[in-house]
């Protein structure tokens, strides 16, 4: 469809959920006057107590979902989506049962609060080992994310209108011939109630703009992505990107790269800039911090870890220059939340202080393992019909000393390599060793870039590539860069986290063409 035919058809105006409005602000235990998912969530908790569960608790959620995408000047997607049910948790006989259902109706919320009991008492039997739960205060409490501009407010019409300017700023670029562009947007509400006596609205808004151009010249294809970091924030977020603006440079950069050549396979320092590292922060300490991966309880997508119990706290991950911490109370992260889906209140905590191991990311079930008093509120499920486990949090490198830029660490280097962008990945089963691409490459030669490079990657192992971390940039160059579909479980679940990282310097980092 083309932008015209698109703006006569498609006058389309959808009505937005209503929430309570306010952050963090007390709210009355049963909710407002008349408010129904308050109502249902009553009889849920009071229907599986009375079978028997010893704790329990039931989400009621509302998703929307828009999605925009552009091939060149012409409309390519154009979706607008809801899903709304509930999901009931039931603690019986030391076990957990889940059940679901799209129907808000009283009597289908006993009936399925009676089937999660129901199916405790029949997992309890398969498996003896007894849940025991950390301690977690009741909260009576309102999050809503931060932001101007509601996403699903703004006319359909001004993002497509958006997207094709990109492109053709891109497209009139010699040898672009092709332009992908995307605005992709989630609202996420959620009553969550546990027989503990939590009563918890919240309303999660995520945003994702996308860019890419690719060139083509001399029998090559070669692309170049805007570095625009998902966030959890309205559409300002999309404003303030200057997708329009950055159009050109970025297709300039897809073309330049058709004269690159790949490096000599050898050894390199690597300055990585934060739109690549946070890939890495994401395969290489994300994912080996999971505690359920460690305990060998999860091994969907790439395996367990190499990351075990027993070297919590003994463990050098990492040099001096390694400190890494998860946070879901970051301003725009992509996990940011007010409270997880076990009713923890959100926290900050360490994975990594100077360079050892010193934390897990963990939930009310799988903390007593490690002897936490308290789980640090990593419980998420991706849907009302999706079983809330262990998910990661936003997690980062914390920044360098104050004095230190990206030019510094480019001019300690005497032959390197510096690399933006994601690209290929591939990581063992245990998240050790690891392979992984870049978008954009250019040679460092006695402190300077000089040429572009394409078709390289660079592997190494997690203990040895962090090992190898020689400095990290400050706060100033600080970018909040993150993964918006971290796919675990099965059935799968998609996750979001925020992975923020300065520019940082890796000695001596084995490098090869790719293929």
């Amino acid at each position: 469809m083309y932008r015209r035919e698109f703006l006569r058809l498609c006058g389309l105006t959808v009505p937005a959920y209503v929430l309570v409005p306010g952050c963090r602000t007390p709210t009355r235990p049963k909710g407002p006057p008349g408010d129904p998912r308050a109502d249902l969530a009553e009889i849920a908790l009071r229907t599986a107590r009375y079978a028997g569960a010893s704790y329990a608790d039931v989400r009621l959620c509302a998703y929307r979902s828009r999605d925009v995408r552009v091939r060149d000047r012409r409309v390519t997607r154009l979706s607008d989506s809801t899903s709304e049910g509930f999901g009931v948790r039931a603690l019986a006989n030391g076990a957990w049962g889940f059940a679901s259902s799209p129907r808000l109706e009283a009597a289908e919320v006993e009936r399925v609060a009676a089937l999660a009991v129901e199916i405790a008492r029949a997992s309890a039997r398969a498996r003896p080992a007894r849940v025991d739960l950390t301690p977690v205060e009741a909260y009576r409490d309102t999050y809503e994310t931060p932001h101007e501009k509601d996403p699903f407010e703004v006319p359909l019409d001004a993002m497509v209108d958006l997207l094709v300017r990109a492109s053709d700023r891109a497209l009139a670029v010699p040898g672009i011939r092709l332009v992908t562009s995307s605005l992709s947007f989630a609202r996420e509400d959620k009553f969550f109630a546990s027989s503990e006596g939590s009563r918890i609205r919240q309303r999660i808004l995520r945003c994702a703009p996308g860019f890419t151009a690719t060139a083509t010249g001399s029998g090559l294809s070669k692309s170049r992505s805007a570095f625009i970091p998902p966030l959890n924030a309205g559409y300002e977020h999309v404003e303030g990107a200057r997708i329009v603006e950055s159009a050109e440079g970025i297709a300039r950069e897809a073309v330049e790269a058709l004269a690159a050549s790949p490096p000599p396979a050898g050894r390199y320092d690597l300055v990585l800039d934060p739109s690549h590292l946070h890939l890495t922060i994401h395969e290489s300490i994300a994912h080996p911090t999971e505690l359920d991966r460690a305990l060998g309880w999860e091994a969907d997508y790439a395996g367990t870890t190499f990351a075990t119990p027993e070297k919590l706290g003994r463990l050098r991950y990492g040099s001096k220059h390694v400190n890494v911490t998860a946070d879901r109370t970051l301003p725009g992260g992509r996990s940011t939340c007010g409270y997880d889906d076990d009713g923890v209140r959100t926290v900050a905590w360490p994975i990594v202080r100077d360079g050892l191991f010193v934390g897990y990311q963990t939930t009310r079930e799988t903390a007593p393992f490690i002897g936490q008093k308290t789980s640090t509120a990593c419980s998420y499920a991706d849907s009302w019909n999706s079983v809330p486990f262990l998910r990661i949090p936003n997690l980062h490198l914390d920044p360098g000393p104050d004095s230190v830029t990206p030019e510094d660490l480019v001019r300690s280097v005497k032959r390197g390599i510096l690399i933006r962008g994601r690209g290929s990945y591939s990581i063992d089963h245990q998240r050790y060793h690891f392979q992984f691409g870049g978008d954009a490459f250019w040679l460092i030669e006695d402190g300077k870039p000089t040429r572009r490079l394409r078709d390289l990657v660079y592997a190494a192992n997690s203990l040895d590539f962090w090992n190898a971390c020689d400095g990290v940039a400050s706060r100033a160059f600080w970018e909040p860069q993150g993964i918006v579909n971290d796919g675990k479980g099965q059935p799968n679940q998609a996750g979001q986290q925020t992975h923020g990282c300065s520019t940082a310097v890796f000695r001596g980092i084995e490098v090869s063409p790719a293929g």
